[in-house]
């Protein structure tokens, strides 16, 4: 793994343990105006339109006479109009919501370093391949290929290896492709 991955990924450990002990933290404290709510649903009343209405309340008021401000009804029709709506009480927890944008953004951004890190030195890993030729070239570059030598193919390192293979795999590719070239004319 790279230094740049193991750095991220210890940031985002380091942000998500923070952001669980100030969620434990704020969990001891009372709840955030932003975090509960009575949401009542009106629908429309004689000559008055349907209306949403919320407020931060709690569960135990959360009904029609304490959310519903101001009351767009006389005294006399509050109680036929209190009937008609829906109040429900919400509660959602905004820290949860906070860490998991955190964590989400964190593996975003780790991805994005990951494809710069990448693009940065994939050039500088690959080498241009001088014996690539177009594909209707096939038979000159075989015959002007130089043979290599097997004791001096073998790489110590890891990249020298996977070069390796993937130089022996494009001699196999082009192998097959002369060999149905070489069929194809024959059948012509």
């Amino acid at each position: 793994m790279s230094p740049c991955g193991a750095g991220s990924w210890s940031f985002v450990a380091a942000a998500v343990l923070t952001l669980f002990l100030s969620d434990a933290v704020g969990f001891a404290k009372a709840k955030n105006f932003e975090d509960v709510r009575c949401k009542c649903i009106c629908p429309p009343y004689r000559n008055i339109t349907g209306h949403i209405y919320n407020r931060n309340v709690s569960q135990k008021d959360c009904n029609c006479l304490h959310v519903v401000e101001p009351m767009p009804v006389p005294g006399h029709d509050v109680e036929a109009y209190c009937l008609l709506c829906e109040c429900k009480y919400e509660e959602r927890s905004s820290n949860t919501i906070k860490v998991t944008i955190i964590i989400y953004l964190s593996v975003v951004g780790a991805l994005l370093l990951y494809m710069l890190f990448l693009l940065l030195v994939d050039p500088l890993i690959r080498k241009h391949d001088p014996y690539t030729q177009p594909l209707h070239n096939e038979e000159d570059s075989e015959e002007m290929r130089p043979q290599v030598d097997p004791a001096l193919a073998r790489g110590n390192t890891v990249l020298e290896r996977v070069e390796g293979a993937q130089q022996r795999w494009k001699k196999q590719v082009q192998e097959q492709r002369k060999t149905v070239f070489d069929r194809h004319k024959l059948l012509s």
